[in-house]
């Protein structure tokens, strides 16, 4: 984009202020305006603004609405020989070398008093190992049992890129071999005022937000790495986000579920606890299976019981899935496929007298999750929440480090209970990903293994 380019782009959209703006600058602070623009997409910001301003930004209405197909928690014979099968058939891709694995972590720490991205948290309870080395152990411990190389790739954001890479290089990538580990960052958008207005973040940078965590599946296909994993002949994509400790990274039974059904997107969900939780739910819209925000679908439905009194709509979303990678490549062949959401935020940004001021803003982002619906076929599997679910969302409170770790030493307790381990009830426990990684391997490892009783257990 020449300097001519952008500002006939400016005038078009009617950016005066903008325009009388930038002429006011010196020439290298032009310059350094206008490199920092060149892969702003104006058009789209602009045509998402005339949409929603003419939207009826409701919640869904409900008339289409059904309860999904679930792969359910075994509990028969035969939905036990399911999941055996289903497990041969994930482990089959593993040792193929057909999974590659994503973790999406654009986020900052601020919302859990924490300074830096959120993968950097430590949250184990007795070694306190951050996020990104639980989950990277996880796919080291996975590498070694299969004796395969899985990509591990890394979607940070502008705001946390370098500082990422550099605490993966400082820590010696927790033993993966650095060229296994790719870090790509996630696309923005301008946002704009509630009139149409851009906003200055300072003299030489529009405010622009993250394009959402959707985005996680263009920037795959525009930083190169989606033709890099195809041309290496991998084949399926586990996606998760960095803010749940007890994700089980690349699951055999959910690859395998999600290889035998054919799908080219397959979710994890988990009951939900109460009407009023607040998490997506993963439900079928006019036929196909499809994930609403809580925030988007209306009270009748998500207050909806059965005959029973129980949850009609039970199934919420983990934001853990597996995307067939030729699906993702459809995602991006005709520019982006996935549809744009509207958020009104405040930010605190520049006034025009240079001051800081809070203002509305509206940003605009997609949900990886509504590629589910564009599928040809799609795959539901439900897991125990105490098993695979404790995000980190809030500093106190429900969703928590503090009841995350909670999660996290329920979990190995009961692994080792299940292995004939006695636990004193108040003892704090934590298992490596590169001693075990299901409940299974901790009791085949323990059989030659004793484990002394104290205040503090850590295996690995």
């Amino acid at each position: 984009m020449t300097e001519q380019d952008f500002l006939k782009s400016l005038e078009s959209y009617g950016q005066r202020h903008i325009l009388d703006h930038y002429r006011s600058l010196t020439s290298h602070q032009r310059s350094i305006f206008l490199d920092n623009s060149r892969d702003l997409d104006l058009r789209l910001v602009f045509k998402l603004h005339r949409q929603f301003t003419s939207a009826d930004n409701s919640r869904r209405a409900a008339a289409d609405i059904s309860p999904p197909a679930v792969v359910c928690i075994p509990r028969t014979p035969g939905e036990h020989d399911d999941a055996l099968r289903a497990h041969s058939t994930g482990e089959s891709l593993l040792k193929r070398q057909k999974v590659a694995v994503l973790i999406v972590a654009g986020g900052q720490g601020s919302r859990l008093g924490f300074d830096g991205p959120k993968g950097t948290f430590p949250l184990s309870p007795i070694r306190r190992k951050t996020l990104f080395q639980l989950f990277a152990e996880q796919v080291r411990g996975l590498s070694a049992r299969y004796g395969v190389t899985i990509p591990l790739l890394i979607m940070t954001s502008g705001d946390n890129h370098e500082e990422t890479m550099r605490f993966f290089q400082k820590n010696r990538h927790f033993g993966l071999a650095p060229a296994s580990v790719y870090f790509f960052s996630q696309g923005v958008l301008p946002a704009l005022s509630p009139d149409g207005r851009l906003i200055l973040e300072d003299k030489v940078h529009f405010y622009t937000s993250p394009n959402g965590h959707g985005g996680s599946l263009k920037a795959l296909s525009d930083s190169g790495l989606l033709a890099r994993l195809t041309r290496a002949g991998y084949e399926e994509l586990f996606y998760c986000q960095v803010d749940n400790p007890l994700v089980r990274i690349a699951d055999p039974v959910f690859l395998g579920h999600h290889s035998l059904a054919g799908s080219q997107a397959s979710t994890k969900v988990v009951r939900r606890r109460s009407v009023e939780e607040k998490v997506g739910v993963y439900l079928n819209i006019k036929g196909r299976q499809a994930i609403i925000e809580y925030s988007d679908l209306d009270e009748d439905h998500m207050k909806a019981l059965d005959d029973k009194g129980e949850i009609l709509y039970w199934a919420g979303n983990t934001a853990i899935h597996v995307f067939s990678l030729p699906f993702i490549g459809d995602l991006n062949s005709d520019g982006f496929a996935l549809p744009y959401h509207l958020a009104r935020k405040s930010a605190y940004v520049v006034s025009s007298d240079w001051e800081p001021a809070s203002i509305d803003v509206w940003k605009f982002e997609t949900f990886v999750f509504d590629a589910i619906p564009l599928a040809e076929r799609a795959c539901c599997m439900e897991v125990a929440r105490e098993e695979e679910f404790a995000p980190v969302k809030n500093k106190e409170g429900p969703d928590s480090p503090d009841t995350a770790r909670q999660a996290l030493m329920d979990l190995h307790r009961a692994w080792l209970q299940k292995a004939g381990v006695e636990v004193p009830p108040d003892a704090k426990v934590e298992i490596s990903p590169l001693f075990a990684l299901t409940p299974e391997e901790a009791a085949e490892k323990l059989k030659t293994r004793k484990v002394v009783a104290s205040p503090e257990i850590y295996i690995e």
